[in-house]
């Protein structure tokens, strides 16, 4: 038992319980997982809050809700292959990786992308594959895809990710006008067209790149 466990259980219930959060595997991955390491040494404390966290270059780990969230839309299985786009701290990647899916992450910042390589290297992942690119262009070497998740806020979902997916796959992803505020948006892909449901609104960062927001 590590001095975070109970707050690691309280985290768990409160997304069973407050949040509805139904995905019986989802839980069980987010209460082994050990989330206070993979944020910045003096926020430790404050790992299973219920909010997001700020780690290096101004980018954030998301609050515990929207990673189970958009994980249990994903409606993953052992088997499914996942793209992930802004890996940041690697936590989002270790949940999918313990999910037993094979996967895929994009990171634009170079140091995010070191960092989450050893974090990822130290707990022993061997599904992952990270590098550092424009995640908007997904990563078509490897579709199509059973699911792809999109960690930060873009204006349109972005094409290349819509024809990387597989039929009946599924994207989550924030959309909204703003660039500080979105609702989280489903897309399903049909054998004609996408499908699409909105899950209200979130808050992340920008999503920058070819077909996200223009870096200025």
């Amino acid at each position: 038992m590590d001095e975070y466990q109970i707050p690691r259980e309280r985290m768990v219930q409160r997304l069973r319980d407050h949040y509805k959060i139904q995905d019986e595997a989802v839980l069980e991955v987010m209460r082994r997982l050990p989330r206070h390491l993979f944020v910045p040494e003096a926020l430790k404390a404050q790992a299973y809050k219920d909010n997001a966290l700020p780690i290096a270059a101004n980018q954030t780990i998301s609050q515990p809700f929207i990673v189970a969230r958009m994980t249990e839309l994903l409606e993953l299985s052992p088997k499914s292959r996942v793209l992930e786009i802004g890996a940041g701290s690697g936590y989002q990647t270790a949940i999918l990786a313990s999910l037993g899916a094979r996967v895929y992450a994009i990171e634009r910042i170079p140091i995010l992308v070191q960092e989450a390589q050893e974090r990822l290297r130290r707990f022993g992942y061997n599904n992952v594959t990270l590098r550092c690119a424009d995640g908007t262009n997904g990563w078509e070497l490897y579709s199509p895809f059973d699911g792809i998740l999109v960690a930060a806020g873009g204006p349109a979902v972005p094409e290349p990710l819509l024809k990387q997916l597989k039929i009946g796959g599924r994207l989550v992803i924030p959309i909204g006008n703003d660039p500080k505020t979105q609702n989280l948006i489903r897309v399903t892909r049909a054998e004609k067209g996408f499908h699409r449901e909105d899950f209200g609104a979130c808050s992340f960062v920008p999503l920058i790149g070819e077909h996200g927001w223009q870096n200025n």
